[in-house]
């Protein structure tokens, strides 16, 4: 799923949860037990049992792969545990490497641990996450070495990357804006590190600060853009369609699948709804790029074609006009991650199939079918760019070699 963006504001607002959250702890004094809530709903906002937790492991006891462009990174046990845990680290150990991305050893960190989007957090954020990660149970789990080939397995290289790209200091509030859009800005770009996905990476991995939020590709999925860009962007959303999609994982336009999925079932939906609308209101006032198409126009021979496909093997769930069901079946006429100009996640989808997230709020994880046994690259294309220019903004056409692409790299990943 941190701070120094007016304490009380952050405080309140992370108290506000301990009426309808519960501590395994085993403490007994009423300060420590406020601080080790605090600490837990912290850890939720940075999604960091996401990536401490390996599938079918023991919570936060390390050990997951993080894929990222130059090889895995494998998490580290964070549970208390004296011997493969963070049990014997002083709190100034744990403080700098989260926030400064040096670990117990006085080696750098990789920025799969985004420190780069921690250090926006104060120290007393950081120790209560320390009070919290202390009141579990301590798990003894060595974790397996990282594949990182060379040179990127030279952990001193990360001194150039963090002369480049890390800047270290906790969040200064911005006067001119309100509470609320300070408290948005916070989440997004410090623990929640929502650019971590969303923001596109130059050739070393560090952030391209002039696309910030404009949607990146990672792990064989294409992360949306998340600015008010109307074309591509959350233009169309209201604030409560974005809240309810960070609550439930579904709104009146989509649902949400993939890592996203991951990241509404371990951090969103547990964030208070004042946390979620911040969100909100933080990302409605990103204004995005809207780009003039310059595309040329769709071949005819292809809409008939894929609309063929999409009236024989879509328009049963999403309609034949593309509006599907409300917080049921995405609509693709009104979906911008349809008409991206990084097709990977719907090539992907067809090909794969996809289940939407369940929460308390949305249940149900409607699902998606795989297509890509029954469709070759080609028919994908056509159904593809054909839905892309049904409705909407128009958008570049799919083309089959895109769709080889993908399906290489997912049977890759599945293998």
């Amino acid at each position: 799923m941190p701070s120094a963006f007016t304490r009380a504001l952050g405080f309140a607002a992370l108290l506000s949860c301990l009426a309808t959250c519960q501590v395994d702890a085993g403490a007994s004094d009423p300060q420590e037990f406020t601080q080790i809530e605090r600490g837990r709903y912290l850890s939720v906002l940075s999604d960091c049992g996401g990536c401490h937790t390996a599938p079918g492991g023991k919570p936060f006891a390390g050990g997951r792969a993080i894929e990222t462009p130059f090889g895995n990174v494998i998490s580290p046990n964070v549970t208390p545990d004296l011997e493969t845990g963070i049990g014997a680290w002083s709190d100034k150990q744990f403080d700098a490497a989260v926030r400064r991305g040096i670990g117990r050893t006085g080696a750098h960190l990789y920025p799969a641990m985004p420190y780069n989007a921690y250090t926006m957090m104060s120290h007393d954020d950081v120790l209560a996450i320390r009070a919290y990660l202390n009141s579990l149970e301590p798990v003894r789990n060595t974790r397996d070495t990282n594949t990182l080939p060379f040179p990127f397995n030279i952990r001193s290289v990360m001194a150039v990357w963090n002369a480049l790209y890390f800047r270290a200091g906790d969040y200064k509030p911005n006067p001119a804006k309100s509470a609320e859009w300070n408290r948005g800005k916070f989440i997004v770009d410090g623990p929640a590190h929502c650019g971590a996905c969303h923001t596109p990476k130059t050739q070393l991995g560090g952030d391209r600060a002039d696309q910030y939020l404009e949607g990146a590709n990672l792990q064989g999925w294409s992360a949306p853009d998340i600015t008010n860009a109307r074309a591509t962007g959350l233009g169309n959303w209201t604030t409560d369609d974005i809240a309810s999609y960070l609550k439930s994982g579904h709104n009146r336009f989509t649902a949400a699948t993939g890592p996203m999925a991951e990241a509404v079932e371990l951090s969103t939906s547990q964030m208070t709804d004042d946390d979620r609308t911040a969100i909100a209101i933080y990302l409605k006032s990103l204004p995005g790029k809207e780009h003039a198409s310059g595309l040329a126009p769709i071949d005819a021979k292809v809409m008939t074609a894929g609309g063929a496909i999409y009236r024989d093997q879509c328009s049963a769930c999403h309609g034949i006009e593309g509006k599907g069901v409300p917080y049921l079946f995405p609509s693709l006429v009104d979906s911008t991650m349809v008409r991206a100009k990084d097709p990977t996640t719907v090539i992907r989808m067809v090909l794969r199939g996809a289940r939407s997230v369940g929460t308390r709020g949305e249940p149900t994880a409607p699902g998606m079918p795989s297509y890509g046994w029954q469709l070759d690259d080609r028919q994908v294309a056509d159904v593809l760019s054909y839905v892309r220019n049904s409705g909407g903004s128009p958008a570049a056409t799919v083309d089959p070699s895109d769709v080889a692409r993908v399906r290489s790299e997912t049977t890759a990943r599945s293998d």
